[in-house]
């Protein structure tokens, strides 16, 4: 891609992961006429049935990853997990986007808060902490918080809540990780998450916000346009815009905010891919997150973000299997929604195996309908 020339469909790119996100861009760069390479730990992957050839092999085997990159003309990931020498084995074979420091800066949560403080950016109160007494030491400090594992751990997994420092004490001990970042509860009013696009020549783009709302640190239901007064979303574009540039992201970069009831707006968590919050993309925008992210690897024009029709979705999590199969019929009857699944075989509790989306004339009515539609999955007592 010497001089940011594109890569023109029929070209192959690789994919640092097969789950839900790597399926869903991998359709989508099959609809634009590209092959597709794909590297997951998973022999049954979701990616599997659309990518012509799937590599399995842990995260941590460099060796397959340079195996990956061989022949791509672009690489990019769905997850952020991978360890830097897998990152710079497929860097030195085939560009990788985003870049090996964006990634490694971002799969940190520690390093992630401390790049956001020392450029500036707006966040919470918050301790990296690397024993048990500092991290008691911190709840003293903050007040109640959220006491998280600072790599792994998402969807709600590796974070322990505490109001004391007994329970930060034991909480760091309960995590079992050698780095933890504890962060301060906050007043939240709402939480959004902006996705920006951006190519090797700069060239960046923003969606309008999203407005999310998680159970247990899961995120349950979606929906845009978000209903933010227009100049608080206008300052979140920029605020996820200029991270991006920051951070040099040539992809995806979705940023998770938080909108606190005195009108301040902080970041939570970066994610160096397409994100769950985005999903709607595919109703909502005349571009979807898994088309932007080709388009941007490839250097090709980035698509229309414009809102052309409200949508919502609404995660559909394992446990929605554990006594009978969900009424997808019965769901699919309600005006507007569409069932997404991610063609995993096991529905393990928590485990993202689909969402619902639905579009409407306004948000409130596309959220309504998902609501409903999820409302109606549950099979009818016997």
């Amino acid at each position: 891609m010497s001089g940011h020339a594109p890569v023109p469909p029929g070209a192959t790119i690789g994919f640092l992961g097969g789950g839900q996100l790597g399926r869903m861009t991998a359709m989508a760069a099959r609809t634009l006429g590209y092959d597709v390479r794909v590297l997951d730990p998973e022999q049954d992957c979701p990616a599997r049935g659309v990518a012509t050839t799937t590599i399995t092999a842990p995260w941590a085997d460099a060796e397959a990853a340079a195996e990956l990159a061989r022949g791509c003309a672009a690489v990019t990931l769905e997850i952020e997990q991978i360890p830097r020498p897998s990152l710079e084995a497929v860097a030195n074979v085939a560009p990788l986007y985003p870049g090996v420091e964006a990634v490694y800066t971002i799969q940190d949560r520690a390093r992630q808060k401390q790049w956001l403080a020392a450029h500036q950016f707006p966040l919470g109160p918050f301790a990296t902490v690397m024993d048990a007494a500092a991290t008691a030491d911190a709840v003293r400090a903050l007040g109640p918080s959220i006491v998280k594992s600072a790599m792994g751990g998402y969807d709600g997994r590796g974070q322990v809540r505490v109001r004391t420092a007994e329970q930060g004490h034991a909480a760091f001990e309960q995590l079992r990780a050698p780095v933890c970042v504890v962060e301060a509860f906050l007043d939240i009013e709402t939480e959004i998450s902006v996705l920006v696009a951006r190519r090797a020549d700069s060239t960046s783009v923003a969606y309008p916000p999203s407005r999310n709302v998680h159970t247990d640190g899961v995120l349950t239901w979606a929906v845009t346009p978000s209903g933010v007064p227009d100049a608080l979303a206008m300052r979140a574009m920029s605020l996820a815009r200029d991270i991006a540039s920051a951070l040099d992201v040539v992809g995806l970069l979705a940023v998770e905010m938080f909108i606190l009831r005195d009108g301040q707006l902080l970041v939570n968590e970066l994610a160096p891919r397409p994100h769950n919050t985005y999903h709607h993309s595919e109703r909502a925008n005349p571009t979807s997150q898994f088309e932007q992210l080709v388009r941007a690897i490839c250097n090709l024009p980035l698509g229309s973000v414009e809102i052309v029709r409200p949508a919502a979705i609404h995660n559909l999590l394992g446990d929605l299997w554990t006594n009978a199969t969900p009424d997808f019929a019965n769901a699919m009857a309600i005006p507007g929604v569409r069932v997404h699944l991610y063609g995993k075989k096991e529905a393990r509790p928590g485990r993202k195996m689909g969402h619902l989306s639905a579009d409407g004339d306004t948000p409130e009515q596309a959220l309504d309908r998902v609501l409903e539609a999820y409302r109606a999955l549950a099979p009818p007592c016997q």
